[in-house]
């Protein structure tokens, strides 16, 4: 049974990146849990419930002139139950936006918490720490930025 759970946990986080990318907030809502709570950017946007996070990304990422890619992969999953679980994901993402011919990209960690709830897996927590990102022009590639998680004074 825990590798069905694991499959099921494993497409549950891949539907959240595709519908994060195609920019179908709803759908993605449906994910979650109607409790569910997020920490985004590093600690600087904690939300609480499946209503705010879902506003939050509408608001924050509908634009159609920025277009993003995520990619999770080396999921580490852990079960405290059988109807409970924790994850580890690396993150790559890209966000481009023309318009301000600009390009960001870097990786971080998601930390996430799931439960099954009447047969399905649900997302209870996600968030990240992110571990580099930098920005570059868009049309040349030049880098006009760079912060990692280990430069001085970082947490």
């Amino acid at each position: 049974m825990r590798l069905e759970d694991i499959e099921a946990i494993k497409q549950l986080k891949y539907s959240y990146f595709r519908l994060l990318d195609l920019k179908r907030f709803s759908e993605l809502g449906e994910l979650l849990s109607e409790d569910c709570t997020a920490s985004y950017g590093d600690g600087s946007a904690e939300l609480v419930g499946r209503t705010a996070i879902v506003k939050f990304l509408d608001e924050s990422l509908s634009n159609k002139a920025v277009v993003s890619m995520h990619h999770g992969h080396h999921p580490e999953i852990t079960f405290n139950s059988d109807t409970t679980a924790d994850g580890v994901w690396y993150l790559q993402y890209r966000v481009i936006v023309p318009g301000f011919d600009l390009e960001v990209s870097g990786s971080a960690y998601y930390r996430d918490s799931y439960e099954k709830v009447e047969g399905n897996w649900v997302i209870t927590h996600t968030g990240y720490d992110r571990v580099f990102e930098e920005r570059r022009k868009h049309s040349s590639h030049a880098i006009t930025s760079f912060s990692s998680r280990f430069e001085p004074g970082a947490s």
